[in-house]
């Protein structure tokens, strides 16, 4: 495993990082998909052996549940000095007021009980899952500043907004002297690139580090078009994010892949890393093999002529996914 900076800071990532949403007790929240703790562990576990150091999760995801498991599953298999653990805030976890939400109470309460889920005293890296425009961006900013002071968490970082919206964000850090945005986590796969217009210029002049999600954009990239998953079959989000237009995109990375007799997935995601503004992608796991095309995809060099094949029928679209 390769391992980088994350953006201008000195904290050393694996160039893959394991999203955990996969991970969590069905029978909590939304995802019914999800893997339990008994499926989940070995795939974290295999992560971890493989090298990956920096997990990401969220306060939402299966009610919290993905927090607890990847807590203990990290406290048996990994040393806590060597992973870089990551979390969010910002989704409603529970009924009433203040129980979503970017405010400085909010954020002060959250970030307790998902160290409480974790089994840690600390995270790496805590992000703001979207955007509040109900919270003033200066109240989050200073409340994410003293959770860093605190020592509750290392780093702070962001996720899905208008490159407007983080310009701001980073000037109000940066005005006040507070800490800074270190990451910025996006939608960003070869069925979305609006990215590219605006926040991956950002980052990269800023020296935030992109972590993009859905590299692979939900699965579709790695199978047929019309093929299905129980995820994708429940997904309701995710159908909202793609549309038959993107066929011809998913068929020139099958083409491709042919070609080179390898798997979907590693191409999709070697296109992906191939960004200079990239630090390392999200993907999620299910199963062993998608640990091992995404660690492989890493070594895989695209030609000039096979990137102008995936590229070429991409079409402009409205942004999607904040």
């Amino acid at each position: 495993m390769d391992y980088v900076k994350l953006g201008r800071t000195g904290l050393d990532v694996s160039r893959v990082t394991l999203g955990c949403m996969s991970y969590g007790d069905p029978a909590r929240g939304n995802h019914d998909w999800t893997l339990d703790e008994e499926a989940s562990r070995p795939l974290i576990r295999q992560a971890v052996e493989a090298g990956v150091n920096f997990f990401d999760t969220a306060n939402t995801y299966s009610d919290g549940s993905s927090e607890e498991i990847v807590g203990r599953a990290l406290a048996e298999y990994a040393d806590r000095d060597e992973i870089v653990l990551a979390t969010k805030v910002f989704g409603r976890t529970r009924r009433g007021p203040n129980g979503g939400g970017l405010s400085r109470k909010a954020i002060m309460t959250e970030i307790d009980h998902s160290l409480r889920r974790l089994g840690t005293d600390y995270v790496d890296l805590y992000q703001i899952h979207r955007w509040d425009p109900a919270t003033p961006v200066e109240e989050t900013v200073e409340a994410l500043h003293d959770v860093v002071r605190a020592g509750k968490a290392r780093y702070v970082g962001a996720s899905s907004m208008y490159a407007w919206q983080f310009a701001k964000a980073l000037r109000v850090a940066d005005v006040n002297g507070w800490t800074r945005f270190a990451t910025m986590q996006n939608h960003y796969n070869l069925l979305y690139r609006e990215e590219e217009r605006e926040m991956l210029p950002l980052c990269a002049d800023e020296g935030v580090g992109v972590i993009p999600w859905s590299p692979l954009a939900r699965g579709r990239l790695t199978r047929e078009w019309d093929s299905e998953t129980a995820r994708s079959r429940g997904d309701a989000f995710g159908a909202s994010l793609y549309a038959e237009a993107d066929r011809s995109i998913a068929d020139a990375v099958g083409r491709v892949a042919e070609r080179r007799g390898v798997p979907r997935a590693r191409i999709a995601l070697a296109w992906v890393s191939r960004n200079p503004a990239v630090t390392s992608p999200i993907i999620g796991a299910t199963k062993p093999h998608h640990l091992d095309d995404a660690i492989a995809s890493l070594s895989l060099e695209l030609t000039d002529d096979e990137v102008e094949e995936l590229e070429r029928h991409y079409t402009p679209r409205p942004t999607s996914g904040f």
